[in-house]
């Protein structure tokens, strides 16, 4: 264990805890990779699948080579077109925007909501708003789980239905969070997922998969994933792309999957135990109701001016943090020639320039979560 008071460096995910908790499963799984030597789709691959399936609760799982490209085989498989409008937050990681762009879709910048992070339906309306004022053909919204708690999908299925456009999932962050018992996977007809190494769920390298309602979709994705292929490698029905899961990252996933549950619920306990200490000098985040976050991240809001004294306090005494995300996407300057739905998005802006996320995984020892509020809360105390 780990002294409240030591000045030992924290991690900020610590990938070894979990490695050592399942060091004889991760071996015997690649070790029987290594043994049968099929390292592109491997029996492991559909093994990874059914799982992901039966554990979200759909019916088909498709993986593929990581995140971003799942958002382009779900897009691709929807039918979007060239020059289409697609609707995304701004705050968020880039790989949702690139996305639409990869596929020759137009994105559409659209604020969140001030307590969650994620897009509500305000802003999807005003971003439909947008495209019919200015004549963009949209095509549909991706809605990202931000820092794991899945976006309010129910209204969001409300307001895409009556404009006749699709709604997917960017559930990059949130694999493994349910709504009232509901799982991510499940919440829209195509989600997507990434497996990279600091997801709550993640392998060690890249990895990603989509979950779909519609088998015809399914299927389509699945061809999109290698080359385009009809019915073998040497019918090409379509421009594909060469993006499947190793052999080797579904045996690790495989490994994860066996604890994945016991460390949701670690993650939930952490985070409200965070919460506990720091309600009463920052802005802790905000869970909907009936909902369990994955807790990809856990993020404070500041105040405006007390973030940057913050991270050199922790710094000092060996402690990470992060920001996610410094400039929104309509700032970034490959993406700034892009629509920006009413003009300006004051929440994307605002919360930007407040956000700081603390240390987080399953296997944060009480003591040392103990040292990291106890700094965030004298600094904060200081100003």
């Amino acid at each position: 264990m780990t002294d409240a008071t030591s000045t030992a460096p924290i991690a900020f995910i610590d990938l070894q805890a979990q490695r050592a908790r399942i060091d004889s499963e991760l071996r015997a799984r690649m070790d029987a990779v290594l043994a049968h030597g099929r390292y592109i789709l491997g029996p492991e691959v559909g093994e990874l699948e059914e799982r992901l399936a039966a554990f979200a609760g759909v019916d088909n799982v498709v993986a593929c080579a990581n995140g971003t490209d799942a958002l382009v085989l779900a897009m691709r498989a929807l039918g979007v077109q060239p020059g289409q409008a697609v609707l995304v937050p701004s705050f968020t990681f880039c790989a949702t925007a690139e996305a639409v762009v990869l596929c020759g879709a137009v994105p559409v910048f659209i604020d969140v909501d001030a307590a969650t992070f994620n897009i509500d339906a305000d802003s999807f309306r005003t971003g439909v708003a947008h495209c019919v004022d200015n004549g963009h053909d949209l095509a549909g919204v991706i809605a990202v789980d931000l820092f794991g708690q899945p976006a309010p999908y129910d209204e969001l299925h409300e307001a895409a239905a009556g404009h006749g456009v699709w709604v997917i999932a960017d559930a990059a962050q949130s694999v493994g969070a349910n709504v009232r018992g509901q799982r991510v996977g499940s919440l829209a007809p195509v989600t997507t997922a990434s497996f990279f190494p600091a997801k709550p769920l993640g392998c060690y390298g890249d990895g990603g998969a989509v979950f779909a309602t519609d088998p015809e979709i399914a299927a389509t994705m699945r061809s999109l994933c290698m080359h385009g292929q009809g019915a073998n490698q040497y019918d090409s029905v379509r421009i594909g792309y060469n993006s499947r899961l190793d052999t080797l990252q579904a045996a690790i996933l495989l490994a994860k999957l066996d604890i994945f549950e016991d460390e949701l619920q670690r993650r939930d306990a952490i985070a409200r135990r965070y919460s506990q200490m720091l309600a009463d000098v920052a802005g802790v985040p905000h869970v909907a109701a009936g909902v369990l976050s994955a807790w990809a991240q856990y993020t404070l809001t500041l105040e405006h001016g007390q973030r940057d004294r913050v991270i050199a306090d922790l710094r000092g005494v060996g402690i990470p943090s992060a920001i996610y995300y410094p400039r929104p996407l309509h700032r970034q300057v490959a993406y700034e020639s892009y629509p920006v739905a009413g003009g300006e998005l004051p929440v994307s802006d605002d919360v930007s320039r407040r956000v700081l996320s603390l240390p987080m995984h399953p296997y944060l020892e009480s003591a040392v979560q103990d040292r990291i509020a106890e700094q965030v809360r004298s600094s904060l105390q200081r100003g």
